[in-house]
């Protein structure tokens, strides 16, 4: 008799641990550029009032115009942005983990320097001053600078995480 019952207790506790693991769509939102972050805020709002099973929402800064929610089922999405400002539908489809994926890793900064762009150093002796990129040696993870602001030409050596790319225009 205690045997039975324990098997019965097993298949349920194997039962309930099926249902915790949760099938997942990751959907596109789009929205006016610019009011990713609002449309993000309103969103949690709306999924914490109605109770709603949104697992994530996400707003990517190379990804302007679009929000990324991950939920069960397209129904949540359309209860989810029903009457909210700035939302301009939702694209059409459903994302892959790999294409998010990419999206959310960022890229080494070795890997986005190009010879002549302008960067700041951001440590050592030469601390905040702007330089140009002369050569770039990915196997040593360093880069050759030119020293913008020396009254002569000034060539340095410092390692990638001693910089920043200057803000672009």
């Amino acid at each position: 008799m205690l045997e039975k019952e324990r098997q019965d207790k097993d298949i349920q506790k194997q039962e309930s641990d099926v249902s915790i693991t949760r099938q997942s769509t990751f959907f596109a939102v789009r929205t006016t550029a610019g009011q990713e972050l609002n449309v993000l805020l309103m969103l949690e709002v709306r999924a914490k009032t109605l109770d709603l099973p949104i697992y994530s929402i996400v707003s990517l800064p190379n990804l302007k115009g679009y929000v990324v929610m991950e939920t069960p089922g397209l129904h949540v999405v359309y209860e989810a942005i029903r009457g909210l400002k700035h939302v301009k539908g939702r694209a059409s489809g459903t994302l892959k983990w790999e294409d998010l994926e990419s999206l959310l890793k960022p890229k080494p900064l070795i890997d986005m320097l190009k010879e002549g762009e302008e960067v700041e150093i951001i440590a050592g002796p030469f601390r905040g001053m702007k330089a140009r990129v002369v050569s770039v040696d990915k196997v040593k993870n360093e880069v050759s600078l030119n020293v913008l602001e020396a009254s002569y030409p000034l060539t340095i050596t410092v390692p990638v995480d001693y910089i920043r790319l200057a803000k672009r225009e």
